[in-house]
């Protein structure tokens, strides 16, 4: 494929799947004739009819049930939620349905739903419109939690998303919709496994989704400084590929995890924790995080105070190179 943006990426990902398996569907608020609020779902229902790209009502938890009846009967729905904001209404359906169903019948059904959550902040947007809530969907055991942060990611996460016969929450840094990437022929990684996208030295840099293009913003700033910083992409949030993630740390002796989410409570909190206790002989300083404040998200002529940017991250790295 040539240049794609990560919507348009994210498009080609689920005509594929459509065209590979007549048992998906594509359901959401205006997903069909509209085509997304973003675009992303634009063309599909004039292609595969709208039996398989369904225009739902405006119900999230409705949604998310009927997704949940389909697969029961074999369908791979993939849903579309609007906004990160406006989850919450099918939290229920989610968190104690969908992720124990598989548990509760001891194996013997299987859930291939993946819901798909553009999240994050960063367009200007309206309350309710750019939150960033991995921490709460990670937390719950039965779901795979996963973000790309470039298109390439995109397109071939999300095949493996439809393709997984687990619940999987897909989260779109819509941010970064517009960004541009070639798409490879093939998947280079696993649906959860971390990617260092830039080597370094002196200290890791861990992030994923939106933060991953700030990150190499600021090793490519700190770079003039004399300090090589490696970036890694989780790219997976449950489960997280603890594994390359601690190999990188143990090499460098340094961490910085960012993410927009706040930092109380975070994904940053487990993270940190879980790379003391595995390279606490070979740190040099305690990992460090970034990321929103403890605060509700701030109107969006304010929300550059809000989230993690360049000056924020190399002041940490700062701190961190200190020790």
């Amino acid at each position: 494929m040539s240049k794609l943006t990560m919507s348009k990426a994210i498009n080609e990902g689920l005509r594929s799947c459509l065209e590979n398996d007549p048992k998906t569907l594509v359901m959401g608020e205006d997903v069909g004739k509209l085509g997304g609020v973003f675009r992303v779902t634009d063309g599909l229902q004039k292609d595969f009819g709208e039996d398989r790209v369904i225009d739902t009502p405006l119900a999230e938890s409705g949604i998310v049930g009927t997704a949940i009846g389909l697969a029961l009967r074999g369908y791979r729905p993939v849903v579309e939620i609007q906004f990160d904001g406006f989850v919450y209404p099918a939290f229920d359906q989610i968190v104690t349905q969908l992720a124990k169903m598989h548990a509760r019948a001891l194996g013997h059904i299987k859930l291939p739903v993946t819901i798909r959550i553009p999240y994050a902040g960063g367009i200007g947007a309206v309350e309710h419109h750019s939150e960033s809530h991995e921490a709460y969907f990670a937390h719950t055991a039965g779901l795979r939690v996963v973000t790309p942060s470039n298109p390439d990611d995109a397109y071939w996460m999300l095949r493996q998303s439809v393709e997984c016969d687990d619940p999987v929450i897909y989260l779109e840094p819509k941010a970064r919709y517009w960004d541009k990437a070639e798409i490879s022929q093939s998947p280079a990684l696993g649906l959860h496994d971390a990617k260092v996208v830039r080597p370094g030295t002196d200290l890791t840099l861990l992030a994923y989704g939106p933060t991953v293009k700030t990150c190499l913003e600021a090793a490519a700033a700190a770079e003039a400084d004399g300090h090589r910083l490696e970036v890694v992409d989780l790219r997976s949030l449950s489960p997280v590929d603890f594994a390359t993630l601690a190999e990188s740390v143990k090499r460098t002796g340094r961490a910085v995890v960012v993410h927009e989410a706040p930092v109380f409570m975070g994904m940053g909190a487990e993270l940190a924790a879980r790379l003391t206790e595995q390279c606490f002989y070979h740190l040099e300083a305690p990992v460090l995080r970034v990321g929103g404040y403890f605060a509700p998200y701030p109107p969006s002529r304010v929300e550059e105070q809000f989230l993690p940017d360049l000056d924020r991250v190399l002041d940490a790295v700062d701190r961190a190179l200190a020790f």
